[in-house]
């Protein structure tokens, strides 16, 4: 009896299970036909991911030594805010010189403290302008010569280092413009006084300063240019109005000039440095000029070469006064770096060079444009002197 009542139970039990069951299949088919959402798990869902907050991407100096010392990092994208005197600009294009090489390499003097952006020149957009900035407004197009920290997608630059761009200019060629044109116009013109029937010597020719030394020798007749480079470049050359291209590989330069000029030249452009100052003063013409701007003797590797540096320093060209009065020679020393303090020479001379530009005269050769990602094979392209003109960097979209 007690079984049966035990069974019994059980299966009341049971049928009170299936009648629920059905019950509630029934409720869940009444809420799916009506619309409703089906129930959820009792557990929480994790809170959706907060957006990321906005950055911007630059290059940054780590440390002194070889290629892989220069990062692309990114930094947060504040709003810009360009104190007085300032403004600030969307980069579009920055130029790639030898000083930033130096710079990488912990030789170049008046850094500011690591880390920090490289970067002496460029073009963009002005996004901001500071206080007591009257000439520049928000969208214009401008170029920039400063000292550092162009290599970034947004730069804050004084308002005084900036240039309005011609209207059919292009973000490479305002990149490209400033410091390699401002140093050969005014070596030529301001120190070397270039006029008709001079002869030129020209060293790295197919460099950036080189390439426009070429245009701006031909704004003016019967300029002779004897221009030294690899042999690969001199058809380059040619085509921009070298008439004597020289293999400095394979041939003595001095020998060279000699050959076809045997009174030497008027003006000789130094960026070497070294024992090379002092022949170039060996080859000047009465009245000529060596002009020194630069000291690529002392880079020969991706990283600082002590030895270089000493025998560069040890050979450094010495001459008293009353040897250049007997001589009737000139000695000059250029370093564009130390004019951002007189901003108004400088804008003088870029008006020229502008209208130079306008008149169809002279138009920077770019060489290659290479994203930020790339900084190393542009940084290789300058330094192994694979370039014929100007090496760019833009900051583009990152890639995958």
């Amino acid at each position: 009896m007690e079984d049966s009542d035990s069974a019994a139970k059980q299966l009341g039990l049971a049928e009170a299970a299936a009648v629920a069951a059905a019950a509630a299949v029934a409720a869940a088919a009444a809420a799916a036909a009506e619309g409703a959402a089906p129930v959820e798990d009792a557990a929480p869902k994790p809170a959706p991911a907060a957006a990321a907050a906005p950055t911007l991407r630059c290059l940054v100096l780590t440390g002194f030594g070889g290629y892989d010392k220069v990062k692309l990092q990114r930094r947060p994208a504040a709003p810009p805010a360009p104190g007085p005197g300032q403004l600030s600009l969307r980069v579009r294009a920055c130029g790639l010189n030898f000083s930033d090489l130096f710079a990488r390499q912990g030789v170049h003097d008046h850094l500011p403290p690591l880390p920090h952006t490289p970067g002496i020149e460029g073009a963009g957009e002005v996004v901001a302008v500071g206080e007591g900035v009257a000439d520049r407004k928000v969208g214009d197009r401008v170029m920039v010569l400063t000292r550092w920290g162009m290599w970034q997608e947004e730069a804050t630059v004084p308002a005084a280092h900036t240039f309005l761009m011609p209207e059919a200019m292009s973000f490479e060629d305002a990149a490209a413009l400033l410091a390699n044109y401002l140093t050969a116009y005014m070596v030529l013109f301001d120190f070397g006084n270039l006029r008709p029937g001079h002869s030129v010597l020209v060293h790295m020719a197919a460099g950036g300063v080189g390439m426009a030394a070429l245009q701006l020798c031909r704004t003016v007749e019967n300029v002779t240019v004897f221009g030294t480079a690899s042999a690969g470049k001199h058809e380059a050359l040619r085509k921009n109005g070298v008439a004597h291209p020289i293999d400095y590989h394979t041939a003595d330069y001095v020998d060279a000039v000699r050959k076809i000029s045997p009174r030497g030249v008027d003006i000789v452009m130094d960026p070497l440095g070294g024992s090379d100052t002092a022949k170039g003063y060996s080859l000047l013409k009465p009245m000529g000029k060596v002009v020194t701007y630069g000291v690529a003797n002392m880079m020969t590797g991706p990283k600082r070469n002590l030895m270089a540096i000493a025998r560069t320093w040890w050979n450094q060209f010495s001459v008293t006064a009353q040897q250049l009065l007997q001589s009737n020679r000139a000695v000059c020393g250029f370093y564009l770096g130390s004019l951002e303090e007189d901003p108004e020479l400088l804008r003088g001379v870029v008006a020229r060079l502008l209208a130079l530009y306008s008149q169809g005269h002279i138009k920077p050769h770019i060489d290659s444009v290479w994203p930020f990602e790339k900084v190393v094979d542009a940084m290789k392209q300058l330094q192994e002197k694979k370039n014929v003109g100007k090496v760019i960097l833009v900051p583009g979209p990152e890639k995958d």
